[in-house]
């Protein structure tokens, strides 16, 4: 007879769990039978002692067999795209519509915000009325009609990732690969998808922080997506500082729907090349992985068509209206808004990028524990880049708030997190380091 804490204790000592254990202690903790501290307890001990790969596929298997595995018919290819998260992160919210417009369904399921990092259900739920707790039917329906959707993990998706999903962001086991792998892996997996394009960031804003842990979680995905049969490719992405010009959830909801109907050129000249070129890279993934484009160049070529003639917003529109969503016109706005000014001259030379997220939440724009309401409209806009030249006075943001005493300790937070120095700043690093595949 397995026991739990037996079990636990084998993974604390530093041993390698066998495929029962791991499927024994997931199948109670998705029903039940085992409480979440013991879960807890494991997770904590995973994260100090690791997995082995085939740990890792194990503990992803189990969690894609705790629910269904969507039963897509016969029909075009359909592919995914996930990120490990990040702040001003909100490439899904142009990707999945301007994917699916060059004719590749995207049924894309995502999380809410995890540590310092914001959550595309948290910024869609901005918009009012907008569903992200679609059930497992009405997800087909909807990727059928419109060719894109976004959603939570459906009750009959990997149920056992919803669970440890939520106790990982308040005991302090976030940033563990192969806890990071498994939740990942088994919702894509479970979605059913024909190809999968992984985001997988590194530096101050993301759960990796140096470039080789990064390039280990991405190889990690690759190689489990892979063994389960599936087209899979990984970018490595720079996140040592905002992506685009907005953070925080209606805030990165305007700016995504500024994209969605403009042109590339004069877009890239009012501070939103950044989030462009991630986006395209990765969609550009997408496309060669359906067969849609034979090249980056060409895919790129596809993409900025179908930008500039509208029609991906279109399908954005057309998947809020699906989802129950209300027109873009009635996201909220905060009461106040304030610059923060940079307390000496000089160029930026870092950004602790994860403050940034932290202030965010400080704000009221995210979670402290599960149960928070979240403000939708606070958040920051225009922040300063690192190598930008910076004034003594002028501002580093524009903070968006509701709360006079929320935000004073969101401006200490924003000035904590920037370092400015005389010289100017040594090169930036590349946008996007790496593929895996």
């Amino acid at each position: 007879m397995l026991l739990p804490a037996q079990i636990i204790q084998r993974k604390r000592d530093g041993h390698a769990l066998t495929e029962e254990e791991i499927r024994f202690f997931i199948t109670g903790f998705t029903d039940g039978s085992l409480p979440d501290y013991q879960m807890a307890a494991l997770a904590m001990a995973i994260c100090f002692r690791g997995m082995n790969f085939d740990e890792t596929l194990w503990l992803t298997r189990a969690m894609v067999e705790s629910g269904e595995v969507v039963p897509w018919p016969t029909g075009p290819y359909r592919a995914d795209k996930h990120s490990t998260g990040g702040i001003g992160d909100k490439v899904s919210l142009i990707l999945a519509p301007l994917v699916a417009a060059c004719g590749v369904e995207v049924p894309m399921i995502s999380g809410r915000g995890l540590g310092p990092t914001g959550g595309t259900l948290d910024k869609l739920e901005s918009i009012p009325g907008f569903r992200t707790n679609l059930s497992l039917r009405e997800l087909m329906c909807v990727t059928g009609s419109v060719g894109c959707c976004i959603t939570g993990a459906t009750p009959e998706i990997a149920p056992a990732d919803k669970k440890l999903y939520a106790l990982r962001d308040v005991t302090a086991t976030v940033s563990c690969l192969p806890l990071i792998v498994a939740s990942i892996m088994s919702k894509k997996l479970a979605e059913n998808i024909d190809g999968l394009v992984l985001d997988v960031k590194w530096g101050s804003g993301a759960f990796m922080r140096t470039r080789e842990s990064s390039a280990e979680l991405a190889r990690a995905m690759v190689e489990v997506g892979k063994r389960y049969g599936k087209k899979v490719c990984a970018l490595q992405t720079d996140m040592n500082q905002p992506l685009g010009q907005c953070i925080g959830n209606a805030l990165e909801v305007r700016e995504c729907l500024e994209i969605l109907e403009g042109s590339v050129a004069a877009l890239a000249k009012r501070g939103h090349s950044d989030l462009l070129d991630v986006t395209f890279a990765l969609a550009a993934e997408m496309l060669i992985l359906a067969g849609a484009a034979k090249s980056v160049a060409a895919a790129r070529e596809i993409l900025q068509k179908k930008l500039a003639r509208g029609e991906a917003r279109a399908k954005f529109e057309a998947m809020v209206a699906a989802q129950g969503g209300e027109p873009a016109a009635s996201l909220p706005v905060a009461k106040h808004q304030r610059a923060i000014p940079a307390a000496a001259t000089g160029y930026v030379h870092a950004i602790e990028c994860n403050q940034l997220g932290y202030a965010v939440i400080a704000l009221g724009g995210g979670r402290r524990v599960a149960s928070d309401a979240i403000d939708f409209a606070v958040g920051f806009e225009l922040p300063k880049k690192i190598g930008d030249a910076v004034q003594r006075g002028e501002p580093l943001m524009i903070m968006h708030y509701n709360d006079t005493a929320r935000a004073t300790e969101a401006e200490r937070m924003v000035r904590q997190a920037y370092t400015i120095a005389p010289e100017p700043a040594r090169d930036r690093q590349p946008l996007i380091v790496a593929k895996f595949d």
